[in-house]
């Protein structure tokens, strides 16, 4: 499959590379020729084992050159989407696939702009590589475009999960709930940090210190987005918010709800209750 890729921000290099590792034929468009190149480097660096050949990858600055043999064009970046999926359906096959990665754009609101609304799905990759690509499908996307798109998902040994559209990823929200739960229960000096963790033993991970991983001012972020969109439930805990402005956000920064000591948590960064003993 030839797919494009319209970015080269985190989420365009993570599915370029994707893509090429799937065996697929991939171009990179950015607007700077330097950042399309350091996209190029950045992808050969972290493949590092002889997967890219041949012209498998390349880069262009040319919007009709990156879409002219596209099966999929997928855009990464929120400047203007509907003005660009504008731009590459007077351009590429009626056949092709256009697809939105960003969680925080209505796949509808930009199908609804184009002549061809039915080929327009979101593509929705969870940061923690879970293997799980959530497919965003509205109500005018026909069978045979969720078909390309779910086989697409597959091809990069990744499982699809067909969603309605709504403000996601879906996967992200599930976790932020419970997440937000156990800040709550920390605040109220139910239980500390690692018994908060190790309650929810059939996770790998607590969701104290899963936040952390992904970052208390993403999780922060996410959380305002979503209170905005769906409502009070998503409205962020004080002590999420406090440790975000205090400069404590978790695995990168050294310390969140736990202090991390090369990438693994140490110790609770947050005093439990006294009848806590862990």
């Amino acid at each position: 499959m030839n797919v494009t890729v319209l970015g080269v921000d985190s989420l365009g290099r993570k599915l370029a590379r994707l893509c090429v590792q799937g065996g697929n034929e991939v171009s990179i468009h950015a607007d700077d020729p330097a950042a399309a190149m350091d996209a190029i480097d950045a992808i050969e660096r972290r493949l590092g084992d002889g997967t890219l050949r041949g012209t498998a990858l390349d880069a262009t600055t040319d919007l009709s050159t990156a879409v002219s043999n596209a099966d999929l064009v997928v855009i990464t970046d929120t400047r203007e989407p509907a003005r660009r999926f504008a731009v590459v359906e007077d351009v590429v096959d009626q056949q092709t696939v256009l697809a939105t990665s960003q969680p925080s754009l209505s796949v509808a609101a930009v199908a609804e702009t184009l002549t061809h609304p039915e080929r327009v799905v979101g593509l929705r990759l969870d940061r923690g590589d879970t293997g799980v690509v959530e497919v965003v499908v509205t109500e005018e996307t026909v069978p045979a475009t969720l078909d390309r798109a779910g086989s697409f998902v597959e091809a990069v040994d990744a499982t699809p999960q067909f969603v309605a559209d709504t403000p996601g990823p879906l996967a992200t929200r599930l976790a932020v709930t419970q997440e937000v739960e156990a800040m709550r229960l920390l605040a109220a000096g139910v239980a500390g940090v690692e018994t908060l963790d190790s309650l929810l033993t059939a996770e790998p991970i607590g969701p104290l210190e899963r936040a952390d991983r992904a970052g208390l001012h993403r999780r922060l972020d996410t959380l305002e987005y979503l209170a905005r969109e769906v409502g009070d439930r998503y409205e962020p805990p004080t002590l999420l918010a406090d440790r975000v402005a205090a400069g404590k956000t978790g695995v990168d920064a050294g310390e969140g709800f736990y202090v991390w000591e090369q990438d693994e948590p140490a110790r609770p960064a947050i005093e439990g209750p006294a009848f806590d003993r862990r």
